[in-house]
C-alpha cells in the first residue's frame, strides 16, 4: 500500500444486477406477439402450446443455475440442457421470429435486449481470445524449449 492510497477514492463493489424479471417481461412479450400473429389468438391469452412451452421456459429461468447471473437464454451455452432439444428449438423459433416485430411493437425493450445478446456475444469473443492467447503462449514456450535443449546438445 501506498503511503497515498488513503486519499485516493474508494473503489464500490462491483454491483450483480438481476436481469431476470426484464428477461421475463421480454420473453412474455414476445411470445404474445408471436402467438397472436401465428396462432390468431387476440389479448393477453395465448394458444395451449405456447402456454405450456412459456411456463416451461418460466420455471427453467427460476431454476438456472446462472443465478441473477445468468446470461441471456438465446445465447446461453446450456438452452439445450436447460429445455431439451424439443423446446430448446421451439423457444429459440419464436424468439427469432417474433424478433422483427419486437422491434416495431416495443423498439426500447428490443433494443436493449439486442445491446445485452451482443455484450454477451462480445463477452464470449474475449473469453475464447483471452484461450487463444494461453494456447499460442504454450506453444511458443514449448517451441522455444525444445529449441533451447537443441542447443544445449
Amino acid at each position: 500500500m501506498s503511503m497515498f492510497s488513503r486519499f485516493l477514492p474508494k473503489r464500490k463493489p462491483v454491483e450483480i444486477k438481476n436481469n431476470i424479471p426484464k428477461e421475463k417481461a421480454n420473453i412474455r412479450k414476445t411470445f404474445g406477439l408471436y402467438c397472436h400473429s401465428h396462432h390468431n389468438t387476440s389479448g393477453d391469452k395465448l394458444c395451449p402450446k405456447c402456454t405450456a412451452l412459456l411456463a416451461t421456459v418460466m420455471t427453467r429461468m427460476n431454476r438456472c443455475p446462472y443465478g441473477i447471473t445468468k446470461p441471456i437464454c438465446d445465447r446461453c451455452d446450456r438452452t439445450v440442457q436447460c429445455f431439451g432439444p424439443h423446446q430448446a428449438r421451439d423457444f429459440l423459433h419464436i424468439m427469432s421470429s417474433a424478433q422483427k416485430r419486437m422491434f416495431l411493437r416495443h423498439p426500447m425493450m428490443a433494443f436493449k435486449h439486442k445491446l445485452a445478446s451482443m455484450g454477451v456475444d462480445y463477452a464470449k469473443y474475449q473469453q475464447a481470445k483471452k484461450i487463444d492467447d494461453k494456447v499460442k503462449a504454450r506453444e511458443e514456450t514449448a517451441k522455444k524449449r525444445a529449441k533451447d535443449r537443441k542447443a544445449k546438445k
